[in-house]
């Protein structure tokens, strides 16, 4: 195996490692929270600022030009989640697919930068003291892409089963899910209030 199979592995993996990148796949579920499968453009869009957020910050960190400390980063995720799940219960579904800029897109780039951070913590301590890791980071990162993916087509086919080919309302579906995720988030943020002892 090489290399970047092997850091492509460990960024795929962790994404989709539900006991540990729980929280970046609630993120991601809650992003999506608002979409079916017929407002794919939509998602494209809203992952790919998600993407260009983390990976600015991902590479930042890494390569050790930004610094920011672990317990504050660990909070400020499920804030993150919790911000995305609860405004998604004051927006309307039905009207999103007709506006070309929405603000979900910017929820999705600037907390991209909070989750870039989270990601790099894990890649610092699998990478330790070596210094080439230009071609580590861009496969660590394209293999959370891969597993963001995969989050993505299976949140939307189970929307499309649930909504579209069982009848479930769509506003129902996305309360649902988005209240389930906010009360999570809010679990995570009692658990990661570090001034607390």
């Amino acid at each position: 195996m090489s290399e970047f199979q092997l850091y492509f592995g460990l960024g795929k993996d962790h994404i989709l490692d539900y006991s540990n990148g729980y929280d970046h796949i609630l993120f991601v579920v809650a992003l999506c929270a608002l979409y079916l499968m017929r407002d794919w453009r939509q998602v494209l869009i809203l992952v790919t600022a998600f993407t260009i957020g983390h990976s600015i910050t991902l590479a930042l960190s890494t390569l050790e030009i930004v610094t920011v400390k672990a317990e504050l980063i660990e909070f400020l995720i499920p804030l993150t989640i919790f911000i995305t799940a609860a405004s998604n219960l004051f927006k309307n579904e039905d009207s999103l697919s007709g506006r070309p800029i929405q603000l979900n897109y910017f929820f999705a780039a600037f907390f991209g930068l909070i989750h870039g951070l989270g990601f790099s913590n894990y890649l610092k301590s699998i990478l330790g003291k070596d210094e080439r890791i230009i071609s580590q980071l861009l496969a660590f990162n394209l293999g959370l892409e891969v597993g963001q993916i995969i989050i993505v087509a299976i949140f939307l086919t189970a929307a499309f089963l649930l909504v579209d080919l069982f009848g479930v309302n769509r506003r129902d579906w996305k309360m649902v899910i988005s209240s389930a995720v906010a009360g999570i988030a809010l679990m995570l943020l009692k658990e990661k209030a570090f001034w607390i002892e």
